[in-house]
């Protein structure tokens, strides 16, 4: 492969993610796809269907990111996950400030993008602000202070710290096997409890669990397959195109929106280029901005008042902060690291999830009090 066919599947792969995105935030504009909205759904109604969306979501995306590995498609050690550290303390305290964080900005990160789609303007502050705070602890103050304290605290294992190579070395089935029999025993299990809840089965339920679940399986496709280069004609080692980790991606709304406000920032700069993460922004944007707009429910709302701004922007850094320290947010851990079966995603998730149960509990309180 030579530079010129490089060029031309670097655009390939950058369109194609552009269209996977918009399919994203086109179901989830329509479907309220939304972790966080699933979560206080539940602490506040007891109402589990959101939850039952993200899980049939998760199943799906187990078992597509496996079936692609079974066939040869992708490597599952070559992703952004995949690592022998299993840095459990990042991952702890990440999803913690991250799950508290969303609460505070009204939703997490893929939904800050669905909602400026849908004409929220406070989600375009949420949006800078959170980007300004992940870059920092990307690269600026608060990465030196990641990386002196929770980055510290990690196991380190012989192979990928992930549930597949430990059950591989377990029994000695090989780790093609190990990985597929985990996700069809654990993402079919999602699928069911998913289908079993009462009136679940509706048009967009389903929509939102079996169409986000492919989504991702479709962009672990895209960034693992399509974009992946045996060669590559200027280091002779392999790559995968378009992407900020220099590893197989999928999507993720937190470092990625810190690499746009970058790319905006300097876009003279010809070392900033378009990748993955930046045009899955843009397109999340775009597909729920059209179907906002056909189905007449663009809306602008901004702030109510000085505390619903104190509120969104503590949230919008809190996410930005935990976001990098947890390596994602409730789609890049909770739909594309689980899906993978790591540990250190795992972790994250359910930290995500318990950061957002103490606010919506914290919520609650505050306002008993204030009656």
């Amino acid at each position: 492969m030579d530079i010129t066919q490089l060029t031309a599947l670097t655009t390939k792969v950058l369109w194609a993610a552009f269209i996977v995105s918009m399919l994203f935030g086109a179901i989830a504009q329509r479907t309220h796809f939304c972790t966080m909205g699933a979560v206080s759904d539940i602490v506040n109604m007891g109402d589990w269907t959101r939850m039952r969306m993200w899980g049939m979501a998760v199943g799906v995306a187990m078992i597509g990111f496996y079936a692609l590995a079974a066939f040869g498609l992708i490597d599952p050690g070559k992703t952004l996950y995949a690592s022998n550290r299993f840095i459990w303390l990042s991952a702890l305290v990440g999803g913690l400030m991250f799950g508290f964080g969303m609460v505070l900005a009204s939703g997490c990160g893929s939904k800050t993008l669905v909602r400026i789609g849908g004409g929220n303007l406070k989600s375009v502050v949420v949006f800078v602000v959170m980007g300004v705070a992940a870059f920092a602890t990307l690269k600026g103050v608060t990465a030196v202070l990641r990386v002196a304290s929770v980055d510290r605290v990690a196991v380190d294992f012989a192979t990928n710290a992930a549930l597949p190579n430990w059950l591989a070395s377990a029994t000695g089935l090989s780790l093609a096997t190990a990985g597929l029999t985990l996700a069809l025993i654990i993402g079919l299990a999602l699928v069911g409890w998913a289908a079993a809840g009462r009136d679940f089965l509706t048009g967009d339920n389903l929509l939102a669990g079996l169409g986000l679940g492919a989504v991702i399986t479709a962009m672990w496709w895209v960034s693992g397959h399509l974009g992946y280069v045996a060669e590559h004609p200027e280091t002779l080692q392999e790559a995968f195109v378009a992407t900020n980790s220099s590893r197989m991606e999928a999507l993720s709304f937190v470092s990625p929106v810190a690499y746009t406000i970058d790319w905006f920032m300097f876009f003279s700069d010809k070392a900033k280029v378009l990748t993955i993460g930046i045009v899955s922004v843009f397109g999340v944007v775009a597909g729920s901005a059209i179907y906002a707009l056909a189905s007449r429910t663009f809306r602008w709302e901004g702030f109510r008042d000085a505390e619903d701004t104190a509120n969104h922007l503590g949230g919008a850094v809190l996410m930005g902060v935990g976001g990098v320290c947890a390596m994602g947010c409730t789609v890049g851990q909770g739909l594309s690291g689980i899906a993978t079966l790591s540990a250190t995603s795992i972790v994250a998730v359910a930290a995500i999830i318990t950061g957002a149960v103490v606010a919506l509990k914290v919520q609650v309180w505050r306002l008993e009090r204030s009656v």
